[in-house]
This record gives C-alpha cells, structure tokens and sequence, in this order.
C-alpha cells in the first residue's frame, strides 16, 4: 500500500476526528445509565432501544467500524 503513503497524514486526522466523535456518542448513551440502583432503584429494567437511542447506538456501531478499518489501513500504509 506505498501508494497511500502521502494521505498518512490525512488518515491520522480522520482517525482522530473519528475518535473522539465515537466518545461523545458512547457517553451520550451512557446517560443515566446505572445511577437508579445506586439511590435504591432497581437496576434491572429493561428497555428497547427506540427512536434516537436506537440511531445513536448504530451511529456508534458505524464509527467503531470506520475507526478500526482506518486502524488497519493505516497500519499497512509504510511510514
């Protein structure tokens, strides 16, 4: 993959974009997730995930694979 070695730089960029785009989404998910059963709640409601949670969780499951194929690809760019 020599041929991809002047965009390394843009990679990298995106990886991090990438990254910290899937933190935010992971931690607005986690909102509230576990505070109930601290306060004397019971932790063991179930829900399904319905309109922007459900776009939220598969926004995540969408940047966690952009991000590990980038990973890849730019491991197999030579430096």
């Amino acid at each position: 993959m020599g041929f991809l070695t002047p965009y390394r730089q843009y990679l990298q960029v995106i990886q991090i974009i990438l990254g910290v785009a899937m933190v935010a989404a992971i931690l607005l998910q986690a909102r509230g997730a576990g505070l109930g059963s601290v306060f004397g709640g019971t932790g063991t409601v179930f829900k399904t995930r319905r309109g922007i949670d459900r776009l939220l969780f598969r926004i995540t499951i969408v940047f966690a694979a952009l991000f590990c194929l980038l990973c890849a690809v730019g491991a197999a760019i030579p430096s």
